[in-house]
């Protein structure tokens, strides 16, 4: 456990809340939450929240707070560090957002002095780092990281995809190569759309809705980078200091809103589409089992090491202050809510969703009908059959997908390379030069070309 906790805080964890002194008199307590509901890894700790309420339903209600009046202040964002701005600022108290946010956050409220922060929950991860990724537009020439350079890549500073086109373009020697401009991913998708840009990172699912929408092709995958992506809830530690349940009862929502995508993701996509104008389709490829990320709270070894690393590279590359990781990480809450159902913490810390591991005995394809919901193949070459015979009945396809072999990772369909093999087999890619390493004596060809009737090979 971490250093740091204060008498209240242990009261609550040892579940005798009740012993702490009332508060004399009615007392309206505002909480605010800033959180970004355009962001898939975020939602469990902001949008779906306030629609259905789920913190409201944990909030204490007797002991100190019998007579507590609660003002519930929602404020959406397209980005962390606006939060982060407006935590500092006093306005909002708990803030939702990307590993590189939160580092920022911590370190921006160290440096002050005055107060501080809190990280104290994952909203929702990616072990391999996809969710990030680099963008061009369709008709872009542009198939590789390396033929950026001399380029424009956009992207929203100070976040977690700016944190990993950093990483990446120090890992590739190509920070001097490239010029990086701010844009929100609004204005950054607007652009790739119009081609007004040569290309543009973001994080999730922003990638993927330019894939869905026609408008953009991935070129950098977040898991090449090879580290950790994930967002997650800080609190200002003041708020914390003076109500700890409250800070409770925000955990255990959080966890309730993670069960609730989980146990039904197509209509968790479904609602969360209506609530963000996100697409449903995008939001299935990360919200579903085998999907892109993995909503789960607790605060893993592996997550405090990447987050050390990641501040590393950000003291040298953008002068980002000092962080103390021992007092900033506390688990406290997230441990007493995982515990309070019954679950060990140590054992939850030790749980990990490995996508090429993990997503080897799942159906390898799927199609989302639009009546008939969820279908699942025993093969690709059979998704594509039926995606054919489907197609002539006028029955609408909401979206098709695959996994990439290379890293067991759920994407669109329409997106994937593909190699067919004498026997009739098609295996599905992310990247075209692995299709084209793996091929063998079999043929690569893309999707418009599968769903043929008379398959051409790819042009070389």
């Amino acid at each position: 456990m971490f250093a740091g906790l204060n008498k209240t805080r242990s009261l609550i964890v040892c579940g005798v809340a009740s012993l702490v002194a009332p508060i004399v008199g009615a007392e309206t307590i505002t909480i605010g939450i800033g959180h970004q509901s355009t962001v898939t890894n975020t939602v469990p700790g902001g949008i779906i929240l306030e629609k259905l309420k789920l913190l409201e339903k944990h909030l204490p209600k007797d002991g100190k707070y019998s007579d507590a009046d609660y003002k519930i202040v929602y404020k959406d964002y397209t980005s962390g560090p606006p939060i982060t701005n407006q935590m500092i600022a006093g306005k909002l108290s708990f803030g939702v957002m990307g590993d590189y946010p939160l580092i920022v956050n911590g370190a921006k409220f160290e440096e002050l002095g005055k107060t501080e922060s809190r990280f104290i929950a994952v909203t929702g991860y990616n072990l391999k780092g996809t969710g990030n990724g680099i963008v061009v537009p369709m008709n872009s020439d542009v198939y590789s990281l390396d033929q950026l350079k001399g380029k424009t890549i956009s992207t929203p500073v100070g976040s977690a995809a700016w944190g990993m086109t950093l990483k990446v373009l120090r890992d590739h020697d190509m920070l001097d190569g490239v010029e990086l401009k701010n844009q929100a991913p609004p204005v950054g998708v607007s652009n790739i759309a119009q081609g007004k840009i040569d290309a543009h990172s973001d994080f999730c699912p922003w990638s993927e809705v330019m894939e869905f929408r026609g408008t953009g092709r991935k070129i950098y995958d977040g898991s090449e980078a090879d580290i950790p992506t994930f967002h997650g809830t800080v609190v200002r530690t003041a708020f914390a200091e003076k109500y700890p349940e409250i800070v409770q009862a925000y955990l255990n929502a959080t966890l309730e809103a993670q069960d609730w995508i989980n146990a039904d993701p197509v209509m968790a996509a479904t609602k969360v589409g209506e609530w963000t104008g996100i697409e449903k389709e995008v939001l299935y490829l990360y919200f579903s089992k085998g999907g892109i990320s993995t909503f789960e709270a607790s605060i893993k070894p592996e997550w405090v090491a990447a987050l050390k690393y990641d501040h590393d590279l950000l003291m040298k590359e953008k002068d980002v202050p000092p962080l103390t990781f021992e007092k900033w990480i506390d688990s406290t809450y997230v441990k007493a809510a995982y515990e309070a159902r019954g679950v060990s913490y140590d054992k939850q810390l030790t749980t990990m969703v490995t996508p090429v591991v993990d997503d080897k005995n799942l159906a390898p394809a799927e199609i989302w009908l639009d009546k008939s919901g969820i279908k699942s193949y025993d093969s690709v070459a059979e998704m594509t059959a039926d995606y054919k015979k489907l197609s002539e009945t006028g029955e609408k396809i909401n979206a098709a997908y695959v996994y990439d072999k290379a890293t067991g990772l759920k994407l669109f369909s329409h997106v994937a390379f593909y190699v067919e093999h004498p026997s009739g087999e098609l295996v599905s890619y992310m990247k075209k030069g692995e299709a084209e390493k793996a091929k063998g004596k079999g043929a690569l060809i893309s999707w418009s070309e599968v769903v043929k009737t008379e398959k051409v090979a790819m042009a070389e």
